[in-house]
């Protein structure tokens, strides 16, 4: 059996790479947003934010938790989500190298 793709690269570009994916959605941005603003939230809280089914939203918030951009824990018959403050350091790490190493690139 060959190779994956991923395989080429570092397990940090790839750990990005799957972290940048689960925000590539307008969805789960604002998840995202409505996460922030409130600190702590139960699923049925988001269904009533957002203008998606809750199977939907069910969805999205499963491809965040996987991206380990949220966590979830279960309370009586409702899940509370919050954000994965850890991850959100690792993109603050990222992005920040980024911008110091475009800063003083010098380029035409």
């Amino acid at each position: 059996m060959g190779a994956t793709k991923t395989d080429h690269f570092t397990d940090h570009q790839n750990k990005i790479a799957v972290i940048c994916k689960a925000l590539g959605h307008p969805a789960r941005v604002a998840i995202i947003e409505y996460l922030l603003k409130v600190d702590t939230c139960i699923c049925g809280d988001i269904v009533n934010e957002l203008p998606l089914a809750q199977a939907t939203v069910s969805q999205h918030l499963k491809e965040l938790k996987n991206a380990g951009l949220i966590k979830g824990n279960i309370e009586g018959t409702a899940i509370c989500y919050c954000i994965d403050k850890d991850t959100f350091g690792i993109l603050k790490n990222y992005f920040s190298n980024i911008v110091l190493s475009v800063k003083d690139q010098k380029c035409c």
